[in-house]
């Protein structure tokens, strides 16, 4: 008779931690090495019998802790929101806890956390425990995220690549030490990978299958990946050739962010533009390359574009925004931070065609002034959240007039900007429920 393992909180909390070293989070098993994390397997906790010369009646009996009378729907209920390290360390309690702790429905996330874990490691043991009703298989798991174990290598990622075939969403932002090989395993064998993100991995290049899955694929087929979130933000060395593999092989793209890939072009956007036409959310702030003729491929999305951030894209000028303004109408969100070239004429091809703007960030636009925000004012009045930080043009008056008309403005952030206590006096009464961030210490 085959006895089922557990894997020990060890796999995923140093053993020098102090809620490991005391009560049921020790064990004789643990490994005496301090200082790295290690993955360890044990046995389930054995049935505790009474000795039969026990006399059970000669003192009373202790009740039932109130815990162990919930049902085991119940039970399985509260275990779903623990992590990953916590639902270990139930597992280690008693048997009915045991049973319960590798209930299929709770193994749908893994959750690992820490810059000191072996996360390589402790993705294998945790995969092969739970591929032992299925060999070789995890088909219950959808979600891994390992977001922040620097040690993760492209060995832990191939181990997900091989076992998780269901895989629909992986987060491993932060995770440097993973190449595009291991990111190639991963879309290839996961055909049903919907959301990626990578961010900070400062190796990857490019989201591709691998050669081998190109050919076992049909033509028609051999090019498609099923991800439609991706976020590429602090992939340094992405370049407009590889956002062009990208887009060849993402065609289903909804959401794209590129923040600060600071090697991309006009020219990469263009290739973006040709293979994923339905873009709802697209990041490129600080791609300092991106120009109005960027904007002219993006608004080439035109009502699908809800979101749209070009912070400090400081190539970007009112000619941009009027091409973003006229075809994209259903923009709701807009964040162009830092663009110094845009002006009131800006504002105003923006307010006119996008009514139905709900937030709307213009700091640091030193030519942006009460006219351009008059103007909005009158037109969006959906607008909930507005930042004009550092607009050294902005005063009491523009203030009031957005405050008059936007009722449901919910932050306002005038933070560096000469406005009287007046203003914000009478913003606060206008807009009851509006957060004001400033830098006036007489408003309090």
């Amino acid at each position: 008779m085959r006895t089922l393992s557990t894997p020990s909180p060890a796999l995923i909390c140093p053993p020098n931690l102090p809620g490991f070293q005391n009560g049921r989070g020790s064990s004789t098993s643990s490994s005496s090495i301090t200082g790295e994390t290690v993955a360890m397997v044990h046995a389930p906790p054995p049935t505790r019998l009474a000795h039969p010369l026990i006399r059970l009646a000669s003192r009373p009996q202790k009740e039932q802790a109130s815990i162990e009378r919930l049902p085991d729907h119940a039970m399985v209920q509260i275990f779903s929101f623990l992590p990953t390290n916590q639902l270990c360390r139930c597992a280690r309690v008693c048997r009915r806890w045991y049973n319960l702790a590798w209930d299929p429905r709770l193994w749908r996330t893994i959750r690992l956390t820490g810059e000191t874990i072996n996360v390589d490691r402790a993705l294998k043991v945790l995969t092969r425990r739970l591929c032992q009703d299925t060999p070789n298989v995890c088909l219950m798991l959808e979600t891994v995220s390992v977001g922040g174990c620097r040690r993760l290598t492209d060995r832990g990622l191939y181990t997900i690549a091989q076992c998780c075939p269901e895989l629909r969403r992986l987060e491993a932002s932060g995770c440097y030490n993973i190449s595009n090989e291991a990111v190639f395993d991963v879309v290839s064998l996961c055909p049903n990978l919907e959301h990626l993100d990578v961010s900070g991995c400062s190796k990857v290049t490019c989201i591709s299958l691998t050669r081998e899955a190109s050919i076992k694929l049909s033509p028609l087929h051999g090019k498609q990946i099923s991800i439609r979130y991706l976020d590429m933000t602090d992939c340094f060395v992405l370049e407009d050739e590889g956002l062009h593999t990208i887009a060849a092989h993402c065609t289903q793209l909804t959401h794209l962010y590129l923040r600060r890939c600071v090697r991309l072009t006009d020219e990469g956007l263009r290739y973006l533009m040709i293979y994923c036409t339905s873009i709802k959310e697209l990041s490129v702030s600080d791609c300092r390359f991106v120009s109005d003729f960027g904007l002219r491929e993006i608004a080439k999305l035109e009502s699908r574009l809800r979101y749209l951030s070009i912070a400090h894209c400081g190539r970007v000028t009112d000619v941009g925004i009027r091409y973003v303004a006229k075809y994209c109408s259903k923009l709701r969100y807009l964040n162009a931070r830092g663009c110094e070239g845009i002006t009131d004429h800006g504002v105003e091809y923006l307010a006119k065609n996008c009514a139905k703007l709900k937030s709307l960030d213009i700091g640091k636009c030193p030519l942006v002034s009460d006219t351009g925000l008059e103007c909005l004012a009158l037109n969006c009045f959906n607008l909930k959240r507005l930042s004009l930080k550092s607009c050294e043009s902005i005063t009491g008056q523009g203030l009031q007039i957005v405050a008059a008309n936007c009722f449901d403005l919910q932050m306002l952030n005038v933070q560096d900007c000469e406005v009287s206590v007046e203003a914000l006096r009478f913003v606060k009464r206008h807009c009851k429920r509006c957060v004001i961030e400033h830098t006036n210490p007489a408003f309090f």
